[in-house]
């Protein structure tokens, strides 16, 4: 464990806490049952902003070792609108930078192969680089070549040696879990080809803010990224953002494209985001210190309403487990006196025990059997679609509590 003293992307010391969130485990050290009795290391979850460039960005560094390589339980897969979003990315890559058929594409922390998957489809080759050998095993499994490897210069070299120069390289919720970016960069030159385009995809701090999307905070998040600090970032590694959109995914994305020099014309997009951050005053103590009192707010009101239910003699369980969850479970300190248990599709998590607060993790199936009064929408990003797949649950009766931005009901 380390902790931050300079910003990652500018290398000032100029940095501000803003946000404490105690201390918590690993959010994806999904427990089997006999390690319940074992001692779980707990790191501070502390977010900072650098007063001179405007990235958030968190305190401590856990380990990537840690965080990935222990029976990493994440799957890209696992919902359809996840599916849909990762075919759609690949389609609209494809078009908007011309790719001719069979040129290379590279995932860096390529999971099961989902988006690389999309993109084979439109016709091009594809290789993936993840460090989980759980996960690996499965892509590989599903004929999507990878490397189980952290993305550095020698996997980059190994990969142009077999494959040669890559003229897309993509990072889905990748960019941000990384904490020396200057090689992370370093490893991508290596790897993409004069004409190729770096795209990645992270949840947007601007969205995070706005809708008190707090969970998204987490070990393997070390920033929350907005277009303001991007920009001079690349440009000082010879790089440059020449567009941005938008997406709905995760509660709120940006897609980066970056190309090497500045061989293509910059999109007003970039400029009109850069404009609208500095509105908003995203880095500012005022925004900041609002946002850090709505989230104490908030775990008060969530837990507040649970015990209420709890008082009245309802039967409460938790649907879906994903990381975003456990900090919210953790950070309002909501255990199995609350919620029986929690369900999800991932065989990965099921029959195990959500980190530091112990909630036994249950197939999707024990929610109709066991009939609990109010179902907590942890995946609230994804709840539509949640509440789509368990609309029988609400025809007996259930109702779902959806956490953020503020508890709300649905019946």
């Amino acid at each position: 464990m380390t902790s931050t003293k300079k910003c990652r992307m500018c290398k000032s010391s100029n940095l501000d806490r803003f946000l404490d969130l105690g201390f918590t485990p690993p959010a994806d050290q999904f427990l089997r049952a006999d390690q319940l009795a074992q001692s779980e290391t707990h790191y501070p979850l502390d977010v900072y902003m650098c007063r001179d460039c405007g990235l958030a960005q968190l305190g401590t560094v856990v380990p990537p070792e840690i965080l990935y390589q222990n029976e990493y339980p994440y799957e890209s897969s696992t919902t359809k609108t996840g599916r849909e979003h990762w075919a759609s990315f690949a389609r609209e890559v494809v078009s908007a930078l011309n790719l001719k058929a069979n040129s290379l594409v590279v995932d860096v922390g390529s999971n099961v192969g989902v988006l690389l998957g999309a993109f084979r489809d439109e016709g091009m080759r594809v290789c993936g680089v993840d460090p989980a050998p759980n996960i690996v095993e499965i892509a590989n499994s599903r004929g999507i070549e990878t490397l189980c490897d952290f993305f550095s210069d020698q996997s980059a070299e190994a990969i142009v040696q077999k494959l040669g120069k890559a003229s897309v390289i993509t990072g889905t919720n990748v960019f941000a879990h990384v904490d020396d970016l200057d090689a992370f960069m370093r490893s991508v030159r290596i790897l993409l080809d004069d004409n190729g385009v770096f795209v990645f995809e992270a949840p947007y701090f601007a969205d995070l803010v706005k809708h008190l999307e707090y969970d998204t905070i987490y070990h393997e998040h070390l920033s929350y990224l907005a277009v303001t600090p991007l920009v001079p970032f690349f440009t000082r590694l010879g790089m440059e953002v020449f567009d941005v959109t938008r997406s709905e995914i995760h509660g709120g994305s940006i897609r980066v494209f970056v190309g090497k020099g500045a061989a293509r014309p910059v999109s007003d997009r970039v400029t009109t985001l850069v404009a609208r951050e500095a509105e908003l005053g995203l880095s500012s103590a005022e925004v900041l210190g609002k946002f850090a009192a709505d989230v104490a707010h908030h775990r008060d009101e969530l837990a507040w309403l649970l015990h209420s239910l709890k008082k009245d003699g309802k039967r409460i369980v938790g649907v879906s487990a994903p990381a975003k969850g456990m900090t919210l479970l953790n950070y309002c300190r909501i255990g199995p006196e609350l919620l029986d248990f929690v369900t999800e599709k991932s065989k990965l998590k099921i029959g195990r025990y959500s980190p530091g607060m112990h909630i036994p993790v249950m197939p999707d199936a024990m929610l109709l059997e066991a009939k609990p009064d109010y179902a907590l929408v942890l995946a609230w990003n994804f709840a539509e679609e949640i509440m789509k797949n368990l609309s029988e649950f609400r025809a007996q009766g259930g109702k779902f509590i959806i956490p953020v931005p503020r508890p709300v009901i649905v019946g």
